[in-house]
């Protein structure tokens, strides 16, 4: 058998409806992390959608507990040809966000996958299930064309929090690095393509962290006509905080958490990314200045506004309330911590006159980014060019936010995403879906890619080389 016929049988499961099939059974089960009365459907999942099939597979399956709750489980697989082979560890995430069937459109309902055209709607196909579901798929069908035998150990993590913030993955990861989850290279799918017609390789994920600025001044409103002028407005006072923290055009005025720079090799590849044409059309002027809109989005760091309330604004009254708070997000780079974020915000505000103003942070992800240069890096995009007959995107990291840091710091692997959604898939929203041509394509680049890593471990060459310095391989 060949790498063709393995891409060919990959595909040959997607035209015969049964992948389609399988994702409907995924789609049906409500695992909303966010909900603990969804915590047996989260388990029912693990053991009785993904379990079996992955002990068809010769994996041995364990749903372990999870160490920092009574919640969010983690199943891991290990699937163990010969001690001493290369380990390739796979993740993905069984939970999905809340469904809120109310907001979908009519016809649509996110616990029943509904075919339109070429689109799938229902939710989890974009955000994760449809993701992990391909390269199972497309791992099962590489193990069938070359006879049971891959050369290399598998170990797959499906985690029920990432929708959570991934509460635990951390520390199971720390726990399990020589163990269970002992691995020599990371290769993941989650978020976006760059479009939807062309495959991408992304290297890890801006951080988040989540703040809250909060300010309460008295108890009660007072009446704005007797008091105006004369009592802080608790509204206009962090209106303004928050002016100090970034300004009009939304550039970071915190020297603390805005990058040292952008690395000659993220620019480099960047400048071949194209701009984004699904969704909103970007605003002119809007972000850092000096940057191209890719510099903006996957390169720098921003501050966004998530909501902000003071006195009643669905029936306001002539007072002054007597709080107010905001919620805010930074999404930053590689090059700060998370832990940095509350203490260099709250000596900016003190610095400008802010003291009154509460600060709290709710640490999220950590930034992470492996290197470009990395030899991982060219070797897939060679395997992806090599199936789709395209060059693929190649991002330094995405502009969402994963839990990569478990991984890279934790684990201590190379880590290459190729993800099998693109922009406009409405992920987090209503009328989540993915296009059936995409998901087709999918299937083919992973086929091909865990059928050449077959081929490198058979050559004795895992890792790969690194390129030599005229370009070519060596």
């Amino acid at each position: 058998m060949s790498r063709q016929d393995a891409i060919d049988s990959a595909a040959h499961h997607f035209d015969s409806g049964t992948f389609l099939e399988e994702l409907t059974r995924l789609v049906a089960v409500p695992t909303e992390s966010h909900d603990p009365g969804q915590e047996p459907a989260l388990r029912r999942y693990l053991a009785e959608e993904v379990a079996p099939r992955l002990d068809r597979m010769g994996f041995a399956v364990d749903i372990a507990g999870n160490p920092v709750s009574a919640r969010h489980p983690f199943l891991v697989a290990r699937r163990t040809e010969a001690e001493g082979l290369p380990t390739l560890l796979t993740y993905g995430h069984a939970d999905v966000q809340p469904g809120h069937p109310d907001r979908w459109r009519t016809g649509l309902d996110p616990w029943r996958l509904t075919v339109e055209g070429e689109r799938w709607y229902g939710r989890g196909v974009a955000d994760n299930k449809g993701q992990h579901l391909v390269n199972l798929v497309a791992l099962e069908h590489v193990i069938g064309q070359r006879g049971g035998r891959l050369g290399y150990n598998v170990v797959l993590l499906l985690e029920t929090g990432e929708e959570f913030g991934s509460p635990g993955l951390a520390e199971f990861c720390a726990q399990q690095r020589d163990h269970l989850l002992a691995a020599d290279l990371l290769i993941g799918s989650d978020g976006p393509r760059v479009a939807t017609d062309r495959p991408t390789v992304f290297l890890g994920s801006r951080g988040a962290v989540n703040f809250t600025l909060r300010l309460d001044l008295r108890e009660g409103s007072h009446h704005s006509g007797n008091w105006g002028g004369l009592l802080r407005n608790p509204g206009t006072v962090l209106a303004n905080a928050i002016a100090c923290l970034v300004d009009d055009r939304g550039s970071i005025r915190v020297e603390g958490l805005r990058p040292a720079g952008i690395p000659d090799e993220v620019r480099r590849a960047l400048a071949d990314i194209p701009a984004g044409t699904d969704g909103p059309t970007p605003d002119p002027g809007w972000g850092e200045p000096g940057l191209t809109p890719n510099e903006r989005l996957f390169a720098w760091n921003t501050i966004e506004v998530l909501a902000m309330t003071t006195g009643q604004p669905d029936n306001p009254t002539n007072a002054i309330p007597g709080a107010a708070r905001a919620h805010c997000q930074l999404r930053f780079v590689v090059g700060l911590e998370s832990c940095d974020v509350e203490r260099a915000v709250r000596k900016h505000l003190d610095e400008h006159g802010f003291g009154m103003v509460e600060v709290t942070a709710d640490y999220g992800m950590e930034a992470t980014r492996l290197d470009p240069d990395n030899p991982w890096v060219p070797w897939t995009l060679g395997s992806l060019e090599r199936t789709t007959g395209t060059t693929p995107a190649l991002l330094p990291n995405l502009a969402g936010s994963l839990p990569n840091s478990a991984f890279s710091c934790g684990l201590g692997l190379p880590t290459v995403w190729v993800p099998h959604s693109y922009p406009g898939c409405s992920q987090h929203a209503p009328d989540e879906h993915l296009p059936a041509p995409l998901v087709r394509e999918s299937l083919q680049v992973m086929a091909g890619l865990f059928w050449d890593l077959a081929d490198l471990a058979g050559h004795g060459t895992w890792p790969p080389a690194a390129p030599s310095t005229d370009g070519n391989a060596p």
